[in-house]
């Protein structure tokens, strides 16, 4: 009696029809403030016909109320939500996101080897695609479908990620001063005053040119972001049986989402960028915050770019080099420039020249474009786009960040990135910048003295014959860099004439 029972469940499973699905995996580490309004996203979404969606929340190693609140969330948007706990996760997001995937799929290193059971086999098979997301995202209405799109529009498409753009805080002039909530609404980076502001802004045109310059070379991109990315599983799971592992994803690196996308794109499948799938991001909030981030993708960037132990190469690895071949470039023309400027004026031997304005002219009419480009700008941001204020600014803080990674990587003790950039969003670090700007005052001021103090010295004519050679080689090597770098930005103004948008 018992084995036709079970002859009749299986029987009935068999016959059971699964429409297919796309199922989320969201970590999240203490992310109370933000879940739901990531999950809110999703229960905007129109799925494509007759797709489902199921949501798996990691709750990983959370000390707060993120599970209860990702549980009131899924009801309210009537989403089809689970909550995965995690215990003694040592490896993170990386953890967390390999622990959903177990989760479906299974476990290699199940001692037990347990098998899936015929119901679990068939629910695995009418998963379609797996949209990776991060718990302080938030997809635009329609995103999920347009990412679908892209994803089902060619069988070798391995994953499509959604155009990111940085959260403008609100002004926190809008908070009444006797608000109770006062401090802990400007905690929360919802609202900001105009530093804050005008610092989201910058990365929001950054990102904007980088999408853009994407989209401009076909669309194929380097790295599926993982603040929401639409993968198919048959190429997540090419990584497990190619590389031997017990998940897709891997902590070797501090770019997780960029070594992915190098196995991917290793297997022959295509990563692209969707060109109308929006999704809104939180940027880094302060300077500190910001300099860790970027530390952390440099760095991992420069470690796949130079580890050998990381066997995996990149169609776009030629670009990354040039990418960081032109912040070095950068940093050498600003460098050099104030070196030789200092030591002209020093010496009573600079010349002025009005063919210096050329890469000035150029410089405010790309970013002009880019900021008027840059979704959601505002005028002020053009105004300072266009006097160089605001992208110079940027820009030495990135190349400061660049020279001290590739600096470090002749340091014998490796950093871990995720924890840096985790301790200075929770303020258990400190910035450095006022020491950094009292230095900087204190070396121009010196520089300025002894200029005026030892004036006849310096401008006799035994230290200006002296000077004079290494002032003239230095001029022609920065007049030659600058060449390029105009020429640079000259392509780079021809690209944006195109009609994609970031």
């Amino acid at each position: 009696m018992e084995n036709a029972i079970s002859i009749a469940n299986v029987s009935s499973v068999r016959n059971t029809y699964m429409k297919p699905r796309i199922v989320a995996f969201i970590p999240a580490h203490n992310e109370e403030k933000s879940i739901r309004d990531c999950l809110a996203g999703l229960g905007d979404q129109s799925l494509p016909k007759d797709v489902e969606l199921d949501v798996i929340v990691i709750a990983d190693n959370c000390t707060d109320r993120t599970e209860e609140i990702a549980l009131e969330a899924g009801e309210e948007f009537r989403l089809k939500l689970k909550v995965l706990t995690t215990e003694n996760n040592k490896h993170r997001k990386v953890g967390a996101l390999n622990a959903a995937w177990k989760s479906i799929y299974g476990d290699p290193l199940d001692l037990y080897d347990k098998k899936l059971t015929l119901f679990q086999e068939y629910y695995k098979q009418s998963i379609k695609a797996v949209l990776g997301m991060d718990a302080d995202s938030r997809l635009a209405p329609d995103a999920l479908t347009q990412l679908w799109e892209g994803l089902m529009s060619s069988r070798n498409i391995g994953g499509v990620m959604a155009k990111y753009t940085m959260r403008m805080p609100k002004k926190k002039s809008l908070i009444p001063k006797e608000d109770v909530r006062y401090e802990e609404k400007i905690r929360t980076g919802e609202y900001g005053g105009p530093i804050s502001r005008w610092w989201t802004h910058q990365q929001k045109q950054d990102m904007a040119s980088w999408l853009l310059d994407l989209q401009y070379n076909g669309g194929s991109t380097y790295v599926l972001g993982g603040q929401a990315t639409l993968f198919r599983p048959e190429a997540l799971q090419n990584i497990i049986d190619e590389n031997k592992l017990d998940g897709p994803w891997q902590d070797e690196s501090d770019v997780e989402d960029m070594l992915l996308t190098w196995q991917i794109q290793k297997s022959k499948w295509k990563t692209l960028i969707s060109p109308t799938a929006r999704c809104f991001v939180d940027a880094m909030r302060s300077y500190h915050t910001f300099r860790q981030q970027r530390n952390k993708w440099q760095s991992g960037t420069v470690e796949l770019l130079t580890n050998r132990n990381i066997a995996v190469e990149s169609n776009h690895k030629g670009k990354i080099w040039r990418s960081q071949i032109k912040q070095f470039i950068d940093f050498t023309v600003r460098a050099l420039f104030l070196i030789l400027l200092a030591v002209a004026l020093a010496t009573d031997q600079f010349y002025w020249s009005w063919i210096w304005l050329i890469p000035v002219g150029l410089a405010s009419v790309l970013n002009t474009i880019l900021a008027i480009k840059t979704p959601m700008h505002r005028l002020i941001d053009v105004i300072l786009a266009a006097v160089l204020i605001s992208p110079e600014l940027y820009l030495w803080v990135n190349l400061i960040t660049f020279a001290n990674v590739w600096l470090g990587k002749l340091s014998a003790n490796k950093k871990d990135g995720w924890a840096t950039q985790y301790n200075a969003e929770r303020g258990n670090t400190r910035s450095k910048l006022a020491e950094g700007i009292i230095v900087t005052i204190l070396l121009i001021t010196a520089a300025i003295y002894l200029s005026f103090n030892y004036r006849d010295f310096l401008t006799s004519a035994s230290v200006q014959l002296a000077i004079k050679p290494y002032l003239e080689v230095g001029w022609v090597v920065l007049t030659y860099l600058t060449i390029y770098s105009s020429l640079a930005m000259l392509y780079q103004i021809w690209t944006l004439r195109s009609r994609h948008t970031a």
